[in-house]
């Protein structure tokens, strides 16, 4: 245990977000624990629903084998009322709360409303896993106490100053800010990761010291940026977003008008997909001219070696399998919003809270992880 604690004392894992499909991040670390079950990340980063699998990692006492076979139950065993409420009277309730607010125009002030589901189930489920102590994930200092752990930060985005804010939890560690970025030491709670994991109008803002929070993929365009500024020097980056290697795989069609859910789902994909690969190779750039420097490097640049991971199916196209599954009432709201009228399925996949799917990305995610294994393996142990 002590040798691979030295050996990756520089290693940080990032999870990025997308809703349901974060329980692929748990099937890939699952095979990865089994091949490394006395692994520790010093650094570990999440944003939106990648920052509950950060929090619980970093909180959840035992080695990493442990931890993740602890949290693939969890997720097995997800289904959607653990989350959001899909009762008709809620999902009606909300819905005609919102019209009103449309109609209304200047009296929808009158009218109460703040997202279109309701997520207080998550908010104890989170509370039952993380079992925080006077409000505050005590285990997270723990850890760090036991030499395995370092830092952790939990990205969201402040609607109060626009601002993408990082909240860390660590030993010493230097604030930094860049343009309308920046990092707040702090203690975690269960409102922090509630914040980050805030589907924009989907789920409700959360406030937090003084300010109103969203999901941290909305502002976030540097999302390895946490991990390096609090120390990593060689980041393990899950993401929930399949490339597919030939162009002729992806499926062009012309549709009718899009639906709202084709625009939900191409605005959602900016936010919590995309801006992954354009910071890795941001990251990639940066390398390269360190590299060619031959040591004039006045600014004391350092590369940041990347193991960039993701799915090798469409996780959005596997999300239409498993629709007809989803709750009544839910599924009547999902429906309004266009799911069926075109192949976009990648806002139904981010609220896809349904065990059968869960547990197919969580295999998916074992499978990838061990055809990946040997590269993974070089990263880590070189």
């Amino acid at each position: 245990m002590q040798i691979k604690q030295e050996i990756n004392n520089d290693l940080g894992l990032v999870m990025s977000g997308g809703g349901a499909r974060a329980a692929y991040q748990v099937g890939f670390l699952r095979t990865l624990s089994k091949h490394y079950p006395e692994l520790c990340f010093p650094y570990i980063t999440g944003v939106s629903s990648g920052a509950i699998n950060a929090a619980f990692l970093a909180n959840e006492s035992g080695n990493l084998n442990e931890k993740i076979n602890r949290l693939v139950d969890i997720w097995s065993t997800l289904t959607i009322d653990h989350v959001f409420r899909v009762d008709s009277a809620s999902i009606i309730g909300h819905v005609f709360r919102w019209g009103l607010r449309l109609i209304l125009g200047s009296a929808s002030n009158a009218v109460e409303t703040r997202s279109l589901v309701d997520t207080s189930p998550l908010k104890h489920l989170l509370e039952e896993i993380l079992k925080p102590q006077q409000g505050i994930l005590k285990g997270i200092d723990r850890n760090i106490s036991d030499g395995c752990l370092k830092a952790i930060a939990l990205t969201a985005s402040s609607y109060t100053t626009g601002q993408s804010i990082s909240w860390v939890h660590g030993t010493n560690m230097e604030e930094w800010e860049r343009g309308h970025r920046k990092s707040i030491n702090s203690n975690l709670t269960i409102e922090h990761i509630m914040a980050s994991a805030s589907l924009p109008m989907l789920f409700p803002s959360v406030y937090v010291n003084g300010s109103w929070y969203g999901d941290g993929g909305i502002r976030l365009t540097a999302p390895l940026a946490p991990a390096i500024h609090m120390g990593a020097k060689k980041l393990l980056a899950i993401s929930t977003r399949h490339i597919s290697p030939d162009l002729e795989d992806q499926n062009v069609s012309i549709d009718d008008y899009p639906s709202p859910a084709k625009v939900m789902g191409a605005m959602y994909s900016a936010i919590f997909l995309d801006v992954f690969d354009n910071d890795a190779l941001r990251l990639e750039r940066i390398n390269q001219l360190v590299a060619t420097r031959n040591g004039d490097n006045p600014e004391n640049l350092e590369q940041v070696k990347l193991l960039l991971l993701r799915p090798s199916e469409d996780l959005g196209d596997l999300a239409a399998q498993y629709e007809p599954q989803l709750p009544r009432a839910f599924r009547f709201m999902t429906r309004g919003w266009g799911t069926q009228e075109s192949q976009s399925t990648d806002m139904l996949s981010l609220v896809m809270f349904q065990s059968d799917y869960l547990q197919h990305l969580i295999k998916m995610g074992e499978q990838d992880a061990e055809q990946r294994m040997d590269e993974i393996k070089l990263f880590l142990d070189e």
